[in-house]
């Protein structure tokens, strides 16, 4: 992260000009529909106009993009854009407001459109069901004045910033983990951008994601409703944006902070999109020895042979403690990641160890550790928990 302090650099002006011209005129309905916005001195008719003349692109309908997308839509923004090609699971109900137990298994972008018809029909949607990357993300943000990122990934978010920053767009950032959250607004030429923030990529694997470390739900909606509220300041020019602050929540404390981060005046400019998983260190796959595997019903096999006596090594769970106690194979020891990659964990060498976490990821940069510390026989449970409970133990839960 790039130093900063709470009053270092130039300060950023009480406010930007709009970002949207106010066209066109509203219809009787809408008068009606945004009267409680209408009302407020420092917003009236031209203030809804700009919105209902803007062209938004929420970058993911999950966690962040619920919330963002229904307060965006009832708040009258013209055109919405939604970029996801995820399908709605059972576990995406606890925060992902968006969506209900009737869209399980439809695709989110479908799931989103259909509650924001039902919200304000009057807002136009259009789906971008594609993973974003360095080949389509400049296409797909040309057509928005506004780019709204709710993903979940490193990756994504230097994409998001560097697509961003080509085409000169202002766009709303949003981030949250367990307890805390996060908001800034980034726009080149304007001010600071993620880059200068995080300059460097976190390493690989050293930032749990939500899928691995868990988000208090209702963390999304007070994350979400931020960068709503954003997005709506930036669109109409209307007080003093976050760009060159960030904002951070505290949920057990029920505190807001803000710290200042300002350009980098020698950082090189963007010029080019890359391999941004590359830059992250998600791929290539780092060097080393290769990964031996097994997968989970080789397994089973050997856990029965070493309940019979027939087999002796350690099974390893490297996983949170709070994942573990979801769900587990049987005679596992656990022993998370962390520990094990600090040195903290002794685990023995002189007898096989089979390693498994939620999917195989973690797992394996466990296995490579160990085979560099010199241990012999270490293998990666392929697929982790979910193949176990989709092969071994259906009636198991998964998460």
């Amino acid at each position: 992260m790039h130093t900063f302090e709470p009053d270092a650099g130039p300060r950023t002006p009480r406010a930007l000009p709009p970002l949207v011209e106010p066209n066109p005129e509203l219809t009787r309905e809408e008068i009606v529909r945004y009267s409680r916005h209408l009302i407020i001195p420092e917003f009236g008719v031209e203030a809804q106009r700009r919105l209902k003349n803007a062209r938004v692109l929420v970058i993911g309908a999950g966690g962040l993009g619920s919330p963002a997308l229904l307060y965006l839509a009832a708040a009258g923004v013209g055109t919405l854009g939604i970029v996801d090609d995820d399908a709605v699971d059972l576990s995406n109900l606890q925060r992902q407001v968006i969506h209900g137990v009737g869209d399980l298994g439809k695709s989110k972008a479908h799931s989103a459109r259909a509650s924001i018809a039902e919200l304000n029909p009057l807002v136009q949607v259009t789906l971008h069901e594609v993973r974003l990357d360095s080949d389509n993300a400049l296409e797909i943000f040309s057509g928005y004045d506004l780019i709204v990122d709710g993903t979940d990934n490193f990756a994504t978010r230097y994409l998001v910033n560097d697509a961003a920053a080509l085409l000169g767009k202002p766009y709303v950032w949003g981030s949250i983990l367990r307890f805390d959250g996060q908001v800034s607004v980034f726009w080149a030429g304007h001010g600071p951008t993620y880059r200068d923030l995080y300059p460097e990529a976190p390493a690989a694997g050293s930032v749990p994601s939500c899928a691995e470390g868990g988000v208090l739900g209702v963390l999304c909606a007070q994350i979400g409703s931020v960068m709503v509220n954003e997005a709506i300041k930036l669109i109409t020019g209307l007080g003093r944006t976050l760009l060159g602050r960030v904002l951070i929540f505290d949920a057990l404390e029920m505190s807001w902070r803000e710290i200042a981060v300002r350009r980098d005046p020698d950082a090189e400019p963007v010029t080019r999109l890359i391999d941004y998983e590359q830059f992250c260190g998600i791929l290539p796959a780092q060097p080393g020895p290769e990964i031996p595997t097994v997968d989970v019903l080789t397994l089973a096999d050997l856990l029965r042979a070493r309940d019979a006596g027939e087999q002796q090594f350690e099974l390893v769970d490297v996983r949170e403690p709070g994942e573990h106690a979801i769900v587990h194979i049987d005679g596992a020891r656990l022993v998370p990641k962390d520990r094990i990659l600090t040195g903290e964990a002794n685990l023995p060498a002189d007898m096989p160890l089979y390693v498994y976490c939620k999917s195989g990821g973690r797992s394996a940069e466990v296995v490579r550790h160990l085979l560099v510390q010199g241990y012999g026989s270490v293998y990666s449970v392929e697929g982790g928990i979910l193949e176990w409970v989709s092969a071994v133990e259906p009636a198991k839960p998964v998460y």
